[in-house]
């Protein structure tokens, strides 16, 4: 039976880690759960990743840093950042954030993750917002290891940095149990 490729999908079923789909001309991989789990390569994401570590952030790479950093993040405040490679995350996110840990007071716990690469890492720290729908960049305030505030890609997107991080700095103070670095 002839298949047209541009109007079908074709599904190879495959017993390794990855099924095939062709479409057109795009070769999109997928991993056994069904969905996109093909990592970016660091060498695109380390400048990114650098923005917030070099800000005081912990990179969690695993699911297992992930549960060790919010235990940890129980006796205080926390910040999850959900890095990302799109533009609203290097436009408006990263200097929002980096802005924010940078002022007077700042959450005693700051972690990110990158979704589009820690994979494993970017789900274990979305079960702990699970309320929420899966969202990168996002940003996520955890006081006493409860979720307190969040702050998904509708409300980054297309805003300024500064709008950003006053909406930041403002549910940090309503949080309270920050810490002063300076």
């Amino acid at each position: 039976m002839p298949v047209n490729p541009v109007n079908s999908v074709l599904a190879i079923d495959r017993p390794a880690r990855f099924r095939h789909f062709r479409s057109g001309h795009t070769l999109i991989l997928l991993g056994q759960n069904g969905r996109y789990d093909m990592p970016y390569p660091d060498l695109m994401t380390a400048p990114m990743r650098r923005e917030l570590t070099s800000a005081g952030f912990v990179e969690l790479r695993t699911a297992a840093e992930v549960d060790a950093f919010m235990d940890r993040a129980k006796d205080g405040s926390a910040m999850v950042v959900v890095n990302s490679i799109c533009g609203c995350a290097s436009g408006c996110m990263r200097p929002a954030v980096v802005r924010v840990v940078a002022g007077e007071e700042r959450p005693a716990h700051l972690g990110t993750v990158f979704a589009g690469q820690d994979i494993e890492a970017t789900e274990r720290a979305r079960q702990y917002f699970a309320d929420h729908p899966p969202s990168s960049p996002a940003v996520a305030l955890f006081r006493q290891g409860s979720l307190a505030f969040m702050l998904e890609r509708h409300r980054i997107q297309g805003r300024h940095p500064q709008m950003i991080a006053e909406e930041l700095e403002s549910a940090l103070r309503e949080l309270g149990h920050t810490e002063s670095h300076r």
